[in-house]
């Protein structure tokens, strides 16, 4: 009895662990949820990337006025795609978006942003990862709103698309602005 409970016991995980693989399968990645919602940005300080022309940035800094935080790098192919989304987005609205250009040599972000445009008012630098960890990202790009007294009100995992610029983005930077 004990070698047929031993025989049918790791089948039985591995029945599990595909069901539950496949009822996750078709799961949208922008519904992960950050615990960082309603909170304060975390304390951190980010140096200027060099070449830029920009400053970097701190907490600090993202008081004041509602920021849109974009986390991105010059290898991240749907950082190319969003891009002229951002150019879009700072355009339409003039809400200030700052960018943490995450473990990217600083000559391939200068490059980066000198074919594509620059919609950032600061770049800083996170060549550990560590502010991006401290942000809760998953992976290159995310997208965050931040009010005027420095919480994030909003997510985006993933490229902004056009939808999404208009149907969540625009929308949280509006809510974030009235308070």
């Amino acid at each position: 009895m004990k070698r047929i409970l031993l025989a049918v016991l790791p089948l039985l995980l591995l029945v599990g662990l595909v069901a539950v693989f496949a009822l996750n399968m078709d799961r949208d990645p922008s519904l992960v949820r950050s615990v960082l919602i309603n909170k304060p940005a975390p304390s951190f300080a980010l140096p200027a990337v060099a070449g830029t022309g920009v400053e970097g940035f701190d907490t600090a800094a993202l008081t004041g006025e509602v920021t849109v935080v974009n986390v991105f790098a010059s290898w991240c192919i749907p950082c190319r795609e969003e891009h002229p989304l951002l150019e879009r987005l700072k355009a339409e609205t003039g809400v200030r978006i700052f960018g943490i250009n995450q473990k990217d040599a600083p000559e391939n972000a200068v490059a980066f942003l000198t074919e594509l445009g620059n919609p950032y008012q600061r770049i800083g630098g996170d060549a550990d990862n560590r502010v991006s960890i401290d942000w809760g990202v998953y992976g290159v790009p995310e997208t965050f709103v931040v009010n005027a007294a420095g919480v994030i009100t909003f997510k985006h995992v993933g490229p902004i698309s056009p939808d999404s610029l208009e149907q969540e983005l625009i929308p949280a930077i509006e809510k974030a602005k009235a308070g």
